[in-house]
């Protein structure tokens, strides 16, 4: 088993951070062009602590590693179970993700925390177990493994890139939305101003 962990800082609130994280796979995020589909298969909010359950299915599309190719006939989709925990009262989010492509020859266990450092920033963790299941075959075991660490190492770079996008964007339209909801209660006021001035 290999285990690749990853920490880094987004200059953001919690609160835009866990609300940006379910727009993460959309346009605005050029660097996770390989997601191809996130499809949500279900959710619900616990009501006694108030924690909101997500299972998400997300699909992707990226050259596996070369020997597993030749041994699974080529397939460049990949999907995998997402669950993911918003904790609101402890402000967490935790994402519990487990590959079920290649199942039977890997096994791939990642966990994020989201989590904040202070009011304006927020701390990204994660951790991700890597195990081939190829009993025996010490050399090959040791080749995935280091070469899905590898990929783990170059997808965190982009990863954090794309969802830095991802913020800016949401924090300049939550912007945007806001001052319009402003002008519009100013415009639904006016006619009343206008009147309270004519008496």
């Amino acid at each position: 088993m290999k285990v690749f962990s990853n920490t880094e800082t987004f200059n953001y609130s919690w609160e835009e951070v866990s609300t940006a994280n379910w727009r993460k796979y959309c346009p605005w995020n050029d660097k996770s062009t390989h997601v191809v589909a996130v499809d949500t298969i279900s959710r619900d909010v616990d009501p006694a602590t108030g924690i909101l359950r997500t299972e998400r299915l997300i699909t992707c599309r990226q050259n596996a590693p070369e020997i597993l190719k030749r041994m699974l006939g080529g397939h460049e989709e990949t999907q995998v179970l997402e669950t993911s925990y918003v904790d609101p009262a402890n402000k967490t989010v935790t994402m519990v993700s487990a590959n079920l492509t290649y199942s039977n020859l890997i096994n791939v266990q990642e966990t994020v925390i989201y989590k904040p450092l202070n009011a304006h920033q927020t701390q990204f963790t994660q951790d991700a177990k890597i195990t081939a299941l190829c009993g025996g075959w010490q050399r090959i075991k040791n080749s995935i493994e280091d070469t899905l660490v590898k990929r783990f190492r170059e997808n965190a770079v982009k990863g954090k890139e794309g969802f830095e996008a991802v913020l800016e964007m949401s924090r300049r339209v939550f912007a945007e939305e806001r001052e319009r909801e402003k002008m519009m209660m100013i415009l639904d006021q006016a006619p009343n101003i206008r009147l309270a001035h004519a008496l």
